[in-house]
């Protein structure tokens, strides 16, 4: 974690260290006069004084003691106790490590001082470094702890919270607590946030904040995602409700629909379970929990108790709820709802537009942090000039560009990375041999041999992603869709998986009496008529995303999943049946409904 200079917890250290220094030098100081034959000859004469009768026939025995003891006689001086504190880095860092909560620290994270609800905690968790404030410990962690942000949500002050009621006139030491953080952080020049994701006490939001936010943090794909979702048992049809206040509408309880609350934590389970989620008509600019149902794969049906005027032709439950639940919802449109959930709603999107127009201090890389997970590195050979305008054309037409690309050394003067340069891609490079060697002087040649794309091996990959930076190293072995790329990242950060491909068509297919036998009558994904699984965990893909330090390795990606990778199978892109493919709005209004009175 990176130290500014001069700060107000380097100020106390340095001061701490100071008195240390001060205090040892006067215990030395001490001990020296105490040890000196002056001080010991006064003490003697002054006891003789005192008692006169045994003390003068003792005094001339204890003189010569001394005088015998003052010549040429070495002592050795035992060490008080607490004499000379010694104090290691490793103590050091433990105490921290204790003050503030934290188990380490990571440059590729913004580290936020939080007072936040337990979602959005669960939420950002990946995405920043928490360092959780309480009530009781805020002033020390504050001063002990170099952060970068802070980080407060409404959701906060609500009750059961170490924070419940802040900013309420009635609980005057949380709202002192509070202040006196966003104080220390003005001060300090860090920011500070305030997401105003439920009812607060009005107080909260003057207390200062230098930026208000209205809504959560975003979708969390890491929680809400289709992974597993015909392993989840569950009614086919979900009611969600606002508050635990909300009825539920009768015709749901005749189709034995689930009910769940809206802030209850087992709400990703029960969307996954689901076809068809009814969810409270909201504001056009609250979709929280229509995203979070798409996110899971799930249909989505707003609704309202109150008759819809707008929209008199509006179904009723009795009708949408079946209709939905018969209809089959593809593994294209599932991708595409999910897809625009990545790409616009998720946790890392929305922080980052937070925090774009923040004012960080000097040395702090700032609002792109959050987005880091996402940075890809493209490893390829091209073995041509028109392998590499194919490459030209893939990348910078992709949804989600990439950070970075490797190339060899004598692919880099190709047209087609030139034009990556062009646009701004980093481009790196490789030599696999040593400069000008006839290999790569003929590479290019008319007559010589071109290795095919895609057939290099586990030690060309691994040398390509040495040069890499970013976190995911992508292997790009021939042309894809626009979308693919941003698909694969999607799909890691849903799953947390090593890596992500096209499945071998082994080790996945479910057999008699597994949990997967005959889930093709309500699953999206692993129909019987699906060849290729979606968002499935398998034992061996043919990797087309991964972990950057695990194809550096160099191991054959057959025994991945033997050395403790976790792979995710991602079928090949298909067309969506009915709405054009570039159509994402039409994905979204064809498999959401709305209904009128409820009764």
């Amino acid at each position: 974690m990176k130290r500014r200079e001069q700060s107000q917890t380097e100020q106390l250290k340095q001061a701490l260290a100071e008195r240390d220094a001060q205090l040892q030098e006067a215990r030395t100081r001490l001990a020296a006069v105490e040890d000196s034959t002056s001080l010991q000859v006064g003490r003697a004469l002054t006891a003789a004084a005192k008692r006169p009768g045994r003390s003068l026939v003792r005094l001339p025995r204890d003189l010569y003691r001394l005088w015998r003891r003052s010549g040429t006689t070495q002592h050795v001086q035992r060490r008080r106790p607490g004499a000379e504190p010694v104090r290691s880095f490793d103590a050091d860092r433990q105490e921290a490590r204790l003050l503030s909560g934290m188990v380490g620290s990571s440059e590729d994270l913004l580290v936020a001082a939080t007072v936040v609800g337990s979602a959005i905690q669960d939420a950002v968790s990946p995405y920043l470094r928490s360092v959780p404030l309480r009530p009781h410990d805020a002033q020390i962690v504050m001063d002990g702890v170099d952060v970068d942000l802070v980080l407060v949500s409404s959701s906060a002050a609500a009750a059961g919270s170490p924070w419940a009621h802040v900013g309420d006139p009635a609980a005057a030491d949380r709202t002192r607590a509070l202040h006196w953080v966003l104080e220390s952080a003005a001060a300090r020049g860090i920011p500070t946030v305030l997401l105003d994701d439920a009812p607060a006490p009005p107080a909260l939001r003057g207390l200062g904040f230098d930026r208000v936010h209205r809504g959560d943090a975003g979708v969390p794909l890491h929680l809400f995602n289709p992974v597993a979702a015909d392993l989840t048992p569950g009614p086919k049809a979900v009611f969600v409700r606002g508050t635990p206040q909300d009825p539920v509408p009768e015709v749901l309880t005749e189709l034995d629909a689930g009910v769940v609350d809206a802030d209850s934590p087992g709400l990703a389970d029960a969307l996954r379970a689901a076809n068809v989620a009814v969810v409270p008509a909201f504001p056009t600019e609250d979709t929280r929990l229509r995203r979070r149902a798409w996110a899971c794969g799930t249909g989505v049906i707003t609704h309202s108790a109150v008759p819809n005027a707008a929209n008199p032709h509006a179904e009723a439950l009795a009708v949408s709820v079946p209709r939905m639940r018969a209809e089959r919802v593809t593994p294209s449109a599932m991708r595409l709802r999910l897809r625009k959930v990545f790409l616009e709603e998720a946790t890392p999107v929305r922080l980052a537009g937070i925090l774009g127009d923040l004012d960080f201090p000097p040395g702090t890389p700032g609002s792109e942090l959050p987005l880091r997970g996402r940075s890809v590195a493209v490893l390829a050979d091209p073995a041509g000039e028109p392998d590499a305008d194919l490459l030209a054309a893939d990348l910078t037409g992709a949804v989600l560009r990439p950070t970075e690309v490797v190339v060899p050394h004598a692919a880099s003067r190709l047209p087609g990375i030139q034009r990556l340069r062009a646009e701004g891609i980093t481009v790196r490079t490789v030599r696999f041999s040593a400069p000008d060697t006839p290999a790569e002087l003929t590479r290019n040649t008319p007559g010589a041999p071109v290795p095919r794309v895609g057939g290099l091996g586990p030690d060309r990959w691994a040398a390509l992603a040495e040069r890499a930076t970013a976190p995911w190293a992508h292997l790009w072995t021939g042309p894809v869709s626009r979308t693919r790329l941003a698909d694969l990242v999607c799909a890691v950060e849903c799953s947390d998986a090593d890596a992500v491909g096209a499945s071998t068509g082994e080790g996945h297919a479910p057999g008699p009496g597994s949990p997967l036998d005959g889930a093709g009558e309500r699953g999206f994904f692993d129909r019987p008529d699906t060849v290729a699984p979606q968002y499935v965990f398998v034992s061996e893909v043919v990797p087309e995303l991964a972990r950057t330090h695990l194809v550096r390795r160099g191991w054959n990606p057959d025994e991945w999943n033997r050395r403790g990778a976790r792979l995710l199978a991602l079928g090949p892109d298909h067309g969506p049946a009915g709405p054009d493919a570039d159509d994402e709005d039409a994905v979204y209004n064809s498999t959401d409904a709305s209904t009128g009175a409820v009764g």
